[in-house]
């Protein structure tokens, strides 16, 4: 059993965003309410790391001045350095421990990432790499499945499963050869089987060649076929239900860029202009209140402090 990211995200965020789903059904909602719960959890810890960074700012100047006489009286004794470090420390506190906190929570903010980045928000791209082999070759290398991991699929709103994608005959394949990649549980139960008891619900797999496109073809049936040797990377996304759907101004809750790949519109004279519909402005405007929240926060926290670092200051100041 994983007790990591996948843990949290399957069996502590999960539940959170279907049961607050059940209660109002808009999935922009529950990604409000699922953050707010996780932002009020780790309260504790980033006010414990909050109120150290504080007092570490304050008393770092003579934490400072203390450390350098200690290193100048015992420059030749590195034992009675170290024994008058420790004791420093207990004095003020060791700077490192305000990162313990931050540690603490970082395997819940990936876990909330991981779970905004999947089903149902955004389409869940499953990576098959194959390697064409001429016919001859191919015919002399002995089948093993190839087996992707298993992510986890919403099927109907608070409906989900874990699928894994497989290639039967393994990933090595023949030039002139057609495969299928095939969706299952890791019990083995048939992706279809699972769909047909949501007959509304579009999730027809989608196919991308990410290198090597001249290799293969993509047919409608879905069926790949090997045109020439070499290797090829694609692949195989299942749609997520709300990733076309909209929340207040947000066009697309699966929408990650904030510009798409045509910025550019060319004319029959080769004169070049702005396409503004490639341009997302509600990413765009997300992108920029973030940064301002993340400068907001910096002065807030370091209110009432003098800086004896002008220099830290400004990069402070310049990376939100």
């Amino acid at each position: 059993m994983d007790f990591g990211i996948s843990f949290l995200s399957n069996n502590v965020m999960l539940p959170i965003l279907d049961a607050f789903y059940n209660v109002v059904p808009s999935y922009g909602l529950a990604i409000v309410a699922l953050t707010l719960i996780i932002r009020l959890a780790l309260f504790p810890l980033n006010a414990g790391a909050l109120r150290n960074m504080r007092r570490t700012r304050v008393t770092q100047p003579l934490m400072q001045k203390r450390m350098k006489e200690i290193k100048e009286r015992y420059e030749n004794d590195p034992a009675k350095q170290q024994e008058a470090m420790s004791g420093l420390y207990k004095e003020f506190g060791n700077p490192l421990a305000g990162c313990l906190p931050l540690l603490f929570q970082m395997p819940v903010l990936f876990a909330l990432f991981a779970t905004l980045r999947g089903s149902p928000f955004s389409n869940v791209p499953y990576s098959v790499n194959l390697e064409i082999l001429p016919k001859e070759q191919a015919a002399l290398v002995q089948p093993q499945t190839f087996t992707t991991k298993a992510q986890n699929i919403y099927l109907a709103d608070g409906v989900h499963a874990k699928v894994e994608a497989i290639l039967p005959g393994g990933n090595k394949i023949g030039v002139g050869d057609r495969v299928n990649v095939e969706f299952q549980t890791p019990e083995g139960k048939p992706f279809s089987d699972l769909t047909a008891a949501h007959p509304d619900v579009n999730l027809k797999t989608q196919y991308k060649v990410v290198s090597g496109g001249e290799r293969v073809k993509i047919n409608e049936d879905g069926s790949i076929e090997a045109l020439q040797p070499g290797n090829v990377s694609l692949q195989a996304l299942i749609p997520g239900l709300a990733a076309d759907k909209g929340f207040l101004f947000i066009d697309a809750l699966g929408r990650t860029g904030a510009i798409d790949s045509d910025l550019w519109l060319t004319d029959a004279t080769g004169a070049k202009s702005l396409n503004f519909k490639a341009i997302h402005f509600d990413v765009v405007f997300m992108i920029l209140f973030y940064g301002f929240s993340l400068y907001m926060s910096q002065v807030i926290s370091g209110k009432g402090m003098v800086s004896t670092n002008p220099q830290q200051d400004t990069v402070n100041k310049i990376t939100p």
